[in-house]
């Protein structure tokens, strides 16, 4: 599985309600139109929730 860049990534959750969990990243994501790629991605972070970007960034770059 290829890793987008957290900034390819963060592109598509430009907009996201903070906090949030994992499937709410992912259902914004997909609506913004973001690729397989990401979406596995973001799929495959903690299902916990999220207080902002950089929390996510944070989880996304241990993956």
């Amino acid at each position: 599985m290829a890793q987008p860049s957290p900034i390819r990534m963060q592109k598509y959750l430009s907009g996201v309600d903070y906090p949030c969990n994992r499937e709410d990243l992912v259902q914004h994501a997909r609506d913004q139109g973001a690729d397989d790629d990401v979406l596995r991605n973001l799929e495959s972070i903690p299902d916990r929730t999220y207080d902002g970007p950089n929390a996510v960034s944070a989880e996304f770059s241990k993956s």
